[in-house]
């Protein structure tokens, strides 16, 4: 068992002991444990990096609260803050915080007006794992996205506090691209930005019971940006509640895409939108910026998705937006058993829904009414 010892250490040495402490563990044997104690830890930017050859699973205990430098310069260009990398059978717990002291990084985030932009550093990055779980952490303020998850197969993130303030930009609660068999359950979530973004290439990926708010919702996408992105595919979104969110569930890929791709088989069931502005919608023509000018329409097909059991209120008239693309009409689109009434109260039906370039099927109730 390895501790990192708890003590108000100069923040080069202490970052170069959170290394030590990883490496000694990496080098043993069976299964090992890496404790970080109760207290007060300001470290820079640190990769925890395998192959741990002969470790069975290694569990990291992270009970005390981690504080990141607010100085960007302190980052390269590459840098996330806590990264770890082509490790198995690891399980980050223990109850403790991420502090990324955003607040003075934010105002430096160009990202949303415009796409030639500096990312700022992730919080917490996984890449090429198999066989994670993260349990029991809080991520508070982070520069970026709070918990990435990037080329993993089999992860499980559960009982996790994530919270940066509204007007945060950027700042997902949890972002996964190019992995399988991820599921995330049992989690409070309130950001800036998306509570969960699912990005391209990712495969039999399940989100349960998160409770999302304030944020910008669950998404998929954005999509289509770049090219030879990969296909999503078996994305099961259910028993989750979003409270006075921009969106709900929300689909959004990029028109003039670059390459073609698609994502198919998804599933949003049993979703409760409290006073939400757009609970369902399909956006093909995405544009975070002042303005876009696109000449050709979405190249990512989208097909067979299932919105079942969607109930709650809408703090918009339109409560379900579908617009797909032009270029490739949203195919075998399903709306079973949706109630989303008007917040604040007002006549049962004073929600509408809007379609573009799909044909629905419809089943159960259907509030707002189905497009004409």
């Amino acid at each position: 068992m390895w501790f990192i010892e708890q003590a108000f250490i100069v923040y080069t040495k202490l970052s170069q002991a959170f290394r030590a402490a990883w490496k000694a563990a990496c080098r043993s044997a069976g299964i090992v444990n890496l404790i970080i104690p109760k207290g007060e830890y300001l470290i820079g930017p640190t990769k925890f990096t395998g192959p741990c050859q002969n470790v069975s699973s290694l569990t990291i205990e992270v009970k005390g609260y981690l504080k990141a430098s607010a100085d960007l310069s302190k980052y390269d260009s590459s840098a996330d803050w806590i990264e770890f990398g082509r490790v198995e059978g690891l399980t980050l717990t223990g109850g403790g915080t991420f502090d990324g002291e955003g607040v003075k990084a934010w105002p430096y985030n160009k990202c949303p007006v415009t796409s030639r932009c500096k990312l700022l550093p992730t919080n917490i990055k996984f890449v090429a794992m198999n066989k994670t779980v993260v349990r029991g952490i809080t991520s508070v303020n982070s520069k970026f996205f709070h918990i990435a998850v990037v080329e993993c197969n089999y992860f499980k993130g559960s009982k996790l506090k994530i919270s940066a303030p509204p007007n945060s930009p950027n700042t997902d609660g949890i972002h996964i691209e190019r992995s399988s068999f991820v599921y995330f359950s049992r989690s409070h979530i309130g950001t800036g930005d998306d509570c969960v973004s699912i990005g391209q290439g990712n495969s039999q990926v399940t989100i349960t019971s998160i409770t999302c708010g304030p944020g910008h919702g669950i998404s998929v996408g954005s999509l289509g940006k770049y090219r030879n992105e990969g296909d999503v595919s078996g994305l099961v979104v259910r028993d989750c509640t979003m409270r006075e969110t921009s969106n709900g569930i929300r689909i959004k890929t990029w028109a003039n895409s670059p390459g073609s791709s698609a994502a198919t088989n998804m599933t949003f069931e049993n979703i409760v939108m409290n006073n939400v502005t757009n609970p369902i919608i399909i956006d093909q023509a995405y544009c975070p910026f002042e303005s876009c000018a696109f000449k050709a329409p979405s190249r990512v097909r989208l097909r067979d998705i299932y919105f079942k059991n969607i109930r709650g209120t809408s703090s918009s008239a339109v409560a379900v937006m579908l617009e797909c693309s032009r270029g490739i009409p949203c195919e075998n689109v399903y709306l079973q058993d949706v109630h989303l009434d008007l917040a604040g109260g007002g006549h049962a039906h004073a929600t509408s829904s809007s379609c573009k370039y799909v044909r629905v099927k419809y089943s159960g109730t259907q509030i707002p009414p189905p497009c004409s």
